[in-house]
């Protein structure tokens, strides 16, 4: 009895020690990410910030995603973005840009790694939040983009949302009038698929 008491207090501290070691999360991506079209408090980042708040973490949420965004554009800005104080762990949500304007896969893969290592060299973790190309620019672009995510994420060890707008994307109630950008209800799905994501971390 004794000696199961024990165990349960060392792995309530464990937790403990884990979600308090995490203070900021960084969203790092595009207009899917930066609330688009929404009144600012219908914000992906407040919304995200109140989820994981009733869920039972303290954590803050940053706003580092910029509308328009390429990988390329996210390039750019990540030594900036991620100089920023107590930054734990990076949601990095970039390419739907690139692909809805056609740059090379291999590009891409290239700007997205190179803002990993980026947060890697500042001890910053990563979810990355994958996105999925239609058939527009060909079969073979979409292997390539597709493929993108998920061989980073194996090859840098990074936990994966295979598709950012799961459950969203295509369902136009979901989505702003534009058919792209989600709108109220689409946020909080997003938030919820990133609230399981970031407990999940946190719990591994």
């Amino acid at each position: 009895m004794i000696k199961r008491f024990i165990i349960k207090i060392i792995a309530v501290c464990l937790v403990s020690i884990n979600v308090n070691a995490l203070e900021n999360v960084i969203l790092f991506g595009d207009s899917l990410m930066a609330g688009y079209g929404l009144p600012q408090e219908k914000h992906l980042a407040i919304v995200l910030q109140n989820n994981l708040n009733d869920s039972g973490y303290d954590l803050g949420i940053i706003d580092g995603s910029v509308s328009g965004s390429t990988s390329a554009g996210g390039l750019n800005r990540v030594e900036w973005s991620l100089s920023q104080p107590n930054i734990d762990l990076m949601i990095l949500g970039l390419g739907a840009n690139d692909m809805l304007r056609g740059i090379s896969p291999i590009e891409t893969e290239k700007n997205l790694e190179k803002i990993i290592q980026t947060a890697k060299l500042k001890n910053i973790e990563i979810i990355l939040a994958g996105m999925i190309a239609p058939t527009t620019h060909g079969i073979s672009y979409k292997k390539k983009f597709d493929n993108i995510y998920p061989s980073l994420a194996q090859k840098y060890e990074l936990n994966l949302i295979p598709f950012l707008l799961e459950g969203v994307a295509l369902k136009p109630e979901l989505n702003q009038e534009d058919g792209m950008h989600p709108n109220e209800k689409g946020t909080i799905i997003i938030s919820d698929t990133l609230t399981k994501s970031i407990i999940n971390f946190i719990k591994k």
